[in-house]
C-alpha cells in the first residue's frame, strides 16, 4: 500500500519536479533541433528516464554483432512491464520502432520526447490509460554508431546520422522473414513474446520531391485479415489522416510512381511483402504503420510530425483498443480454422491498373531535362512553386501468385536452421517420437536459376514446382507443424517454396539443389547404349530433347547426365523439397497417434 501511494504521489509530482528541468531535455532540443544524440547518450537518457519515472523501464533485449545492447523504453501507466502482466490489465500494446535505418533518425528523437513528456506532463497521462507503449530508440546500434554527416546523401539533417545498414551490412527491413541478422532475431523474440496490437515503424524516405511533410502506409490491399483490414482503413487510417490534417501536417499515402520520380504518370498503391515491417506485422494479424518522413524537409518539421502522428496513434488505440483486440482475437481463430487452408492463399502481390480515380496531390512544379551528362533523365524541383494537381491514382493491387494450404507441415530434423526461424516467428511444433512413413505433397525443384548479383547476403532464386502426392519417410525428431495455428500465414510464406519470402526462394535449401554424384563417360556411353537397347521408347525421348534445346543438343557432358538421370542409380532426393505436407487431417491424426 505504501508503495502504491509512494508511486501515485510520484507521478503526480512529475510534472513540478521535471518539466522545467533542463537534464531532461534531448539533444535535438538542446541543439536547436539540428542534431541526434549518438547511442551512448540515448541509452544515458533512458536509464535517467527509467530512474526518475515510475511510469518507466529502461531495458535491453538482445546484443549487436559489435556487443551494443538493444535498447527498450516501456512505458505504463499501472507499472506493469511484463507481458504477462499487460495481458492481465487488459491494455493494448503498442510498440514503436526506431533507426532500423540509422540514418533515419526522426523517431527516435521524436520517441524520446514523447515518453518523457507522458511522463512527467500530466496532461500527456491519459495516452497510457490502456495503452502499454515498448519503445526501440535504435534497433540499428552498429549502424548508427557509423556516425557522420555523409551518411544520407538525400536527406535535410540532422548534422550528423548514423548508416542504413548493419554492421554486416544488412538492411534490417528486409530481414523480418529469414532473420539473418542477430538484431532481428532479437526483435523476432521481444516482438512473439509480447504480441504487439499495434506497430509503428518510422522511417525517412527517398524519392521524388512533394509538399508533404510526411507519408505512411497501412496494409489495407489484401494481406491481412479483411475485418482486420477494414479496421485498419476504415478507422485507423481515416482517424489518423484527418487528425494529422487538423494539426498542421497535412499526410498522403507513401505511393509508387508509374514512372520514377514522376508523380505525374500516375500513383500506385502497394502490398508490402512480409520482409517489410509493416508486411511481418500483417501476417501475424496485427497492424502496423510505416512513417515515413520526407527527406528534404528541415529536420524539426520532420521530427514534430513524427511526434505528432505518435501521439495520435496513441489517442486511437486508447479509444479503439477493445474493439483492435477482439479484431485481431477473431482473426487469429480464423487462421486457425480450416476454412481459412481451404482458400488459395495469395503469396505475391502486384499493382492493378484496371480501376483509377483522380486525387489531389501537393507537389512542386518540376521540369524533366535529358542530361548533358550521362544521357540520363533529370528532374529538377522547384520548391519555390507548390503545385495542387488532380493526379491519377490506382488505388488496388492484385494477387497474382496463389498456393494452397496443407493441414501440417514435416520438416526433418537436419533442417536444424530452418526449425530454429520458425520458432524465432512464434510458430509451434512438436517432434515425431519414432520414424514414419505417411502420404504427403512433395515438390521437386526443376530450372532452378540463382540471380546473379548478391540481395542481402543470399543469390535469390527462381524454380519451377513439380508438385505430386507420393509415400514417404521421415525420421523421428522431424518437426510437426499443424497449420491450425495463429502463425499459419507466417508459416505459409516461409515454408511454401512458390512464396518469394520463403526459405526456399532466400537460398536456405541450395544444398539440396546440388548434384553429388556424377558417371563417368566411359561408364554412361556403354549404358546408355544398353539402356536404349532395352527400351527403344527412351532414344524417341533423347531426340526429341535434343531437337527441342540447342544448348543440350550440343553438350556431351549433358546429354550423358540425361542418361544417368534416367538409370537406378540417380539421386532420387536431388531437387527433393525436404519438407513435406500433409493434406489430410486424418493422415495428421494417424501419425500423432
Amino acid at each position: 500500500m505504501k508503495l502504491f501511494i509512494f508511486t501515485f504521489c510520484l507521478i503526480c509530482l512529475s510534472p513540478q519536479l521535471f518539466a522545467q528541468d533542463a537534464n531532461f531535455l534531448t539533444r535535438y532540443e538542446t541543439s536547436n533541433y539540428l542534431e541526434t544524440p549518438g547511442y551512448s547518450e540515448t541509452v544515458d537518457f533512458c536509464k535517467k528516464l527509467d530512474k526518475a519515472s515510475a511510469l518507466l523501464q529502461y531495458s535491453t533485449f538482445g546484443i549487436s554483432p559489435q556487443g551494443r545492447d538493444l535498447p527498450l523504453l516501456i512505458a505504463d501507466r499501472y507499472g506493469n512491464f511484463t507481458p504477462e502482466a499487460v495481458r492481465r490489465s487488459g491494455n493494448a500494446v503498442l510498440l514503436i520502432e526506431a533507426c532500423i535505418h540509422a540514418g533515419e533518425s526522426d523517431g527516435k528523437d521524436a520517441g524520446l520526447m514523447l515518453l518523457r513528456d507522458i511522463a512527467f506532463d500530466k496532461k500527456n497521462i491519459n495516452l497510457l490509460d490502456h495503452v502499454t507503449i515498448l519503445f526501440i530508440p535504435i534497433i540499428n546500434t552498429d549502424g548508427h554508431e557509423r556516425f557522420g554527416p555523409y551518411n544520407r546523401i538525400n536527406q535535410n539533417g540532422p548534422e550528423e546520422m548514423g548508416w542504413r545498414t548493419t554492421a554486416q551490412n544488412l538492411n534490417l527491413n528486409r530481414d523480418f522473414m529469414k532473420a539473418d541478422a542477430p538484431e532481428m532475431k532479437a526483435w523476432l523474440k521481444l516482438y512473439n513474446s509480447w504480441l504487439p496490437d499495434f506497430f509503428v515503424d518510422c522511417h525517412v524516405t527517398d524519392g521524388a520531391d512533394f509538399q508533404y511533410t510526411m507519408t505512411y502506409a497501412l496494409e489495407t490491399k489484401g494481406s491481412m485479415e479483411k475485418n482486420l483490414s477494414s479496421w485498419t482503413e476504415k478507422v485507423c487510417e481515416t482517424y489518423l489522416v484527418d487528425e494529422m490534417k487538423k494539426s498542421g501536417f497535412p499526410v498522403f499515402p507513401y505511393v509508387q510512381f508509374r514512372n520514377w520520380h514522376d508523380p505525374r504518370s500516375g500513383l500506385t498503391l502497394g502490398v508490402a511483402p512480409p520482409m517489410l515491417s509493416q508486411g511481418y506485422c500483417a501476417v501475424q494479424n496485427r497492424p502496423g504503420l510505416l512513417i515515413e518522413t520526407h527527406m528534404l524537409k528541415p529536420y524539426k518539421a520532420r521530427v514534430s510530425s513524427t511526434y505528432t502522428m505518435l501521439t495520435h496513434t496513441l489517442e486511437l488505440l486508447n479509444r479503439e483498443y477493445k474493439t483492435l483486440q477482439i479484431l485481431e482475437a477473431d482473426a487469429d481463430a480464423f487462421t486457425r480454422s480450416r476454412k481459412f487452408r481451404h482458400e488459395p492463399f495469395p503469396v505475391n502481390f502486384s499493382e492493378s491498373y484496371a480501376d483509377s480515380s483522380k486525387i489531389q496531390f501537393l507537389g512542386f512544379e518540376y521540369t524533366i531535362d535529358t542530361s548533358d551528362l550521362t544521357g540520363g533523365l533529370w528532374f529538377k524541383y522547384n520548391n519555390k512553386k507548390p503545385a495542387d494537381w488532380q493526379l491519377t491514382l490506382f488505388p488496388n493491387c492484385k494477387a497474382d501468385k496463389f498456393v494452397s494450404l496443407p493441414e501440417a507441415y514435416l520438416v526433418p530434423p537436419q533442417c536444424s536452421a530452418i526449425i530454429e526461424g520458425l520458432k524465432l516467428h512464434g510458430v509451434q511444433m512438436t517432434p515425431l517420437k519414432q520414424q514414419i512413413s505417411c502420404r504427403v505433397r512433395s515438390t521437386r525443384f526443376s530450372d532452378v536459376r540463382w540471380q546473379q548479383r548478391a540481395y542481402e547476403g543470399h543469390h535469390k532464386l527462381t524454380y519451377n514446382q513439380n508438385d505430386t502426392l507420393e509415400q514417404r519417410t521421415f525420421p523421428a525428431g522431424t518437426m510437426v507443424v499443424d497449420m491450425n495455428q495463429r502463425t499459419a500465414r507466417v508459416i505459409a510464406h516461409l515454408l511454401e517454396p512458390g512464396s518469394p519470402d520463403s526459405y526456399a526462394a532466400w537460398g536456405f535449401f541450395d544444398a539440396y539443389l546440388e548434384q553429388k554424384e556424377y558417371a563417368e563417360s566411359y561408364v554412361m556411353e556403354t549404358m546408355a547404349r544398353e539402356m536404349i537397347r532395352k527400351n527403344p521408347a527412351l532414344k524417341v525421348e533423347f531426340d526429341k530433347k535434343k531437337v527441342a534445346d540447342k544448348a543440350f543438343a550440343s553438350d556431351p557432358d549433358a546429354m550423358l547426365n540425361w542418361f544417368y538421370s534416367k538409370s537406378p542409380y540417380w539421386d532420387h532426393n536431388f531437387n527433393l523439397y525436404p519438407v513435406g505436407r500433409i493434406v489430410n487431417r486424418d493422415e495428421l491424426d494417424k501419425i500423432r497417434k
